[in-house]
């Protein structure tokens, strides 16, 4: 995959960072060069391989999902500076 100038600067926006024209054109080979080691990962074959989370198989102890703390609502609420039937009321930052 080629990225463009317009692309590195696109994604320096997104990242909010401060880049000038030639740092662009310096991370446009970066970055291309980037691209292209992860497009090789396209060519591994990976059928028949479990998806896995450690290194290690090791199996994590599980226990019941019980409220241990509920029925505190209203101590939960109490410091709240607006409450509404123990939920707490903030503005609306969304229009």
């Amino acid at each position: 995959m080629q990225v463009d100038e317009a692309t590195v600067k696109r994604i320096a926006r997104l990242a909010r960072i401060r880049i000038t024209d030639d740092e662009a054109k310096g991370l446009e080979a970066e970055l291309t060069s980037i691209m292209a080691w992860v497009e090789q990962l396209d060519e591994v074959d990976t059928d028949g391989v479990e998806p896995m989370t450690r290194v290690v198989p090791i199996k994590l102890r599980m226990r019941d999902d019980i409220v241990t703390d509920g029925g505190i609502a209203d101590d939960v609420t109490r410091n709240a500076p607006l409450s509404d039937d123990h939920f707490y009321v903030v503005p609306k930052v969304v229009e």
